[in-house]
């Protein structure tokens, strides 16, 4: 029960952080992703301090033995590119750059988008879940192990 309940406040104050930073806001996403026209960097501050923290913890986690509600810590190894990381990566800041969300805060704006008028967050949403599925019954379409250079 410990774990859930850990995961569940790790995720409200997740989530809390997207609504206070503003990125469940799609036309401040857009605006900061417009840097030729009315640029707006205040997302690049959240971004950095995102890297910082992330940055503090994995360094954290190096020092620890074990996590507090876990066996071992999962830190992923890899550091090769593959054309399955590239084209997700492709993917995910196409749809970033068209629509404004991602899916953390897609997620996290779902319950209030239809209230709010943000009813592409339901699109986007139902998109993401097809292309997950998608996905799932075409795990060869692209290796697995061929490298970018």
């Amino acid at each position: 029960m410990r774990p859930i309940l850990s995961a569940f406040a790790a995720g409200l104050l997740f989530g809390l952080g997207l609504v206070v930073s503003q990125m469940v806001n799609p036309a401040k996403v857009l605006a900061f992703l417009d840097v030729f026209g009315d640029w707006d960097p205040s997302l690049a501050f959240v971004m950095a301090s995102a890297v910082a923290v992330a940055a503090f913890g994995f360094r954290f986690a190096r020092f620890r033995g074990a996590p507090v509600l876990a066996p071992r810590f999962e830190i992923p190894m890899r550091r090769d590119l593959d054309a399955r990381l590239v084209s997700g990566a492709v993917l995910f800041g196409a749809g970033w750059g068209l629509v404004g969300l991602c899916p953390g805060p897609a997620l996290t704006v779902l319950p209030l988008g239809l209230w709010l008028g943000l009813w592409q967050a339901w699109v986007f949403v139902a998109a993401m879940v097809a292309g997950m599925t998608l996905f799932r019954f075409l795990p060869t379409a692209l290796p697995t192990r061929a490298p970018v250079r």
